[in-house]
């Protein structure tokens, strides 16, 4: 942060005395919110949530169409013949969100990260008009921050997909079904005021991820070749230079993860036997020092479920079996912030689910608070009784001080049909949808 001084420092100072308006895009109400309230000409101040209003374009409340142009992230200018047209750039997001202490911060304040996890938004072909009413949805309950797929690995061009392998060699699709269509899911998120986490590649089969990676480079199925094998770590250090590199000056993005729910072993089964909790901490050490290469603005995390690593202990999720160490990976200088999935009941804890998962909760906070980093409980969820146990699980992050949480996952009702349920998803009718509303308010009243 750049200290004014200066005839800078009595401009700033006299701001407040101004009769200004916000920009078109800019935000203009909101709970907590000081600054400008009226919009310049041609634009409305329009409720997005409680916590934010925006002034957008025209006189009353706009569609979930995409503003024009959000084919890509910068403006986007095209050629035919002798005239030029220049597209108008969606609305900006802006600053970078960063870290202080245990907290989560935006120009110089407390970040609230809340929302949802919405994998699907950016792999199923969807319009862009399905794309912003599906970040609508979230932030309509007051989310702040999606988590999404930034992968897709595929051994045969079709649909959606960002990676193309054939014959040990992966492309990487640039294209309108590709990284184009991506450029699309930054642009709903921004015009909708979300702030994404993106995973990089999958520890499970779906989408393909990092066995399509090992299948396709080593032959085999060792699922830890992924963490191990040189060409295979070169290959996945490849498309990140690509991916990352593309959206590396975008502050819609939030942070960096780079895998979703990392393990010795995946979809597979298979492994070498060899992996341990130290191989999976050496390839977070390598492949985030490589994101920090390539990218000094965003936030990098590992997407791990948070596994502690106490092979006596008589909960499966504290034994280390799976090759994480939540404690060990707090501690890798460029790993920003860390994560936790709960999911009691898949675990084997079933005798009380609510109560193992509050206390996985506070044992979390507690080494957060240790490590003086933040720690988000990025997913969770439960098939039934999801309202009394998410509404206990809301409170223990309150209490706990638990920097923040996105819910497994969104839903949204679209006119073409809903999008994938598997049990989870929670829709803005659903009766979990207002307590995700009263959690997201609590989240930024702590401020």
């Amino acid at each position: 942060m750049i200290k004014a001084t200066g005839l800078v420092a009595l401009a700033i100072a006299l701001v407040p005395f101004v009769n200004a308006a916000a920009p078109e895009w800019g935000q203009c109400g909101g709970i907590g919110w000081t600054g400008d309230t009226t919009c310049v000409a041609g634009t409305v101040c329009t409720v997005q949530n409680p916590y934010y209003s925006q002034c957008l374009p025209g006189t009353s409340v706009p569609t979930t169409t995409a503003p024009a142009s959000t084919s890509t992230v910068p403006s986007t200018t095209t050629t035919s013949g002798s005239s030029t047209t220049t597209a108008p750039a969606p609305p900006a997001s802006t600053g970078f969100v960063g870290v202080s202490g245990q907290k989560f911060t935006l120009n110089g304040a407390t970040y609230p990260l809340v929302g949802a996890n919405s994998y699907w938004v950016g792999l199923m072909g969807y319009s862009t008009a399905d794309m912003n009413q599906a970040f609508a949805d979230i932030a309509g309950a007051g989310g702040t921050t999606v988590r999404t797929w930034g992968f897709n690995d595929v051994t045969s061009a079709n649909g959606i997909y960002y990676q193309l392998w054939a014959n040990g060699k992966g492309t990487v699709n640039t294209g309108s079904t590709g990284l184009e269509n991506f450029d699309n899911v930054i642009a709903a998120a921004k015009a909708n005021g979300i702030r994404l986490i993106v995973s990089l590649t999958n520890n499970w089969s779906d989408y393909g991820g990092m066995d399509v990676y090992v299948s396709q480079i080593t032959g085999t199925q060792n699922h830890d070749y992924f963490y191990t094998n040189a060409s295979v770590i070169a290959a996945f250090k490849s498309y990140i230079q690509i991916f990352v590199g593309r959206y590396k000056d975008e502050p819609t993005i939030l942070g960096w993860e780079l895998a979703n729910e990392p393990r010795c072993r995946g979809s597979t089964g298979t492994s070498t036997g060899t992996c341990t909790t130290t191989t999976i901490t050496q390839w977070a050490s390598e492949i985030s020092a490589f994101i920090k290469s390539i990218d000094s603005n965003h936030l990098v995390g590992l997407g791990d479920e948070g596994f502690f690593n106490d092979p006596g202990n008589p909960s499966y999720p504290y034994q280390g079996s799976e090759g994480i160490d939540f404690d060990a990976n707090l501690n890798i200088s460029t790993l920003d912030f860390a994560t936790a999935h709960l999911y009691p009941e898949s675990w084997g804890e079933t005798s009380d689910p609510v109560g193992w998962g509050s206390q996985w909760i506070i044992d979390h906070q507690t080494s957060g608070q240790t490590a003086n980093k933040p720690v988000i409980l990025e997913e969770f969820g439960v098939t039934s009784d999801q309202s009394s146990t998410y509404t206990t699980w809301y409170d223990t992050i309150i209490s706990s001080g638990l920097t923040g949480d996105l819910i497994w996952q969104a839903g949204s009702h679209f006119s073409t049909g809903s999008t994938p349920d598997d049990g989870y998803a929670i829709y803005p009718d659903d009766p979990v949808y207002p307590i995700e509303s009263q959690h997201a308010a609590a989240i930024k009243a702590r401020g």
